[in-house]
């Protein structure tokens, strides 16, 4: 069994009431978690599928409001949240029919038959069948899941301007592991998953299509990095969103080692926010990072 893994992503929201009844009584998540804010600091209250030791989604509220909610764009580092289910028609149908605008299912090239959907804010959300239409096989709906079938939070995607300085943060640094690539021609992207697993893609090629399936039908959740092809040239960089009323709060992943992590980290040379130069790592102190896009990346001891 893997020694870490992704703990949550976190989203700043503006009514915590409002996205608990979208995340909980819509998409069926359970609440796990809430930590009220004192002395200034936010609630922050957390949502999980179900599955033991699942990551989770952290939702942050300091009741600031913002008057046009969050408006996502390509130049937002954060992209979505991508919910992987047995059977995606049965999801949107669920959906539609709570009143949620939600788009047609479709399969997109040869990644996969998916859909999307916002949550409250406007926060944007991926449904993602684990086949692809051509060899779906439809299911019987189960009344126990929101969705109609078994759901898991499978994607925190983001966006990296180099995925030859991106991988290594994620693989070399952090630990986790490489399963995919998946080149999108046109519009010209990338995406790479990575995940923290003991597992191998059954083909052992990276960039094979007939292992996708594969992929999304893991019970684990996966960093999904889109390389826009031609951004690692330029100036551009992405907007991290954090001084914002709403937007994409960093991933925090836990580890039983973080002694060893903060020790590969000061080898790198990426970003580590705290403890700062020189200064050890106390007892029950988190080790903060950023990846090189400006992800922020909390690693905290766990066991």
């Amino acid at each position: 069994m893997h020694q870490s893994r992704i703990k949550h992503h976190s989203l700043q929201v503006s009514d915590a009431k409002k996205s608990l009844e979208f995340y909980s009584n819509t998409l069926g998540m359970h609440i796990t978690g809430h930590t009220e804010g004192v002395a200034g600091q936010p609630d922050r209250h957390y949502l999980s599928f179900g599955e033991p030791g699942a990551s989770e989604l952290e939702l942050i509220c300091d009741g600031r409001e913002s008057p046009i909610g969050y408006e996502h764009d390509q130049g937002d580092l954060y992209w979505k949240t991508g919910i992987t289910v047995p059977d995606v028609n049965i999801a949107r149908e669920r959906l539609y029919f709570a009143g949620v605008d939600v788009s047609e299912p479709h399969q997109f090239r040869d990644i996969g038959c998916l859909c999307h959907l916002k949550d409250p804010d406007g926060y944007v959300l991926e449904l993602l069948q684990h086949r692809f239409a051509s060899n779906h096989v439809p299911i019987e709906p189960e009344p126990v899941y929101k969705l109609g079938s078994k759901p898991t939070l499978g994607q925190i995607t983001i966006r990296t301007k180099n995925p030859a300085l991106s991988i290594p943060f994620y693989r070399d640094l952090l630990g986790m592991q490489l399963l995919s690539r998946q080149p999108v021609d046109p519009p010209g992207f990338t995406l790479y998953f990575l995940a923290y697993t003991d597992e191998t893609p059954p083909s052992g090629d990276l960039d094979s299509v007939a292992d996708r399936e594969w992929l999304w039908q893991r019970p684990y959740t996966t960093i999904e990095l889109q390389h826009v092809w031609g951004t690692e040239n330029g100036t551009f960089s992405y907007r991290t969103d954090e001084d914002g009323p709403l937007g994409f709060r960093g991933v925090t992943v836990a580890t039983t080692d973080l002694a060893a992590l903060h020790r590969r980290a000061k080898a790198f040379t990426f970003t580590v926010v705290s403890p700062e130069a020189g200064q050890t790592l106390n007892a029950g102190q988190p080790l903060i990072l950023r990846d090189p896009d400006g992800t922020l990346v909390t690693a905290m001891s766990v066991g």
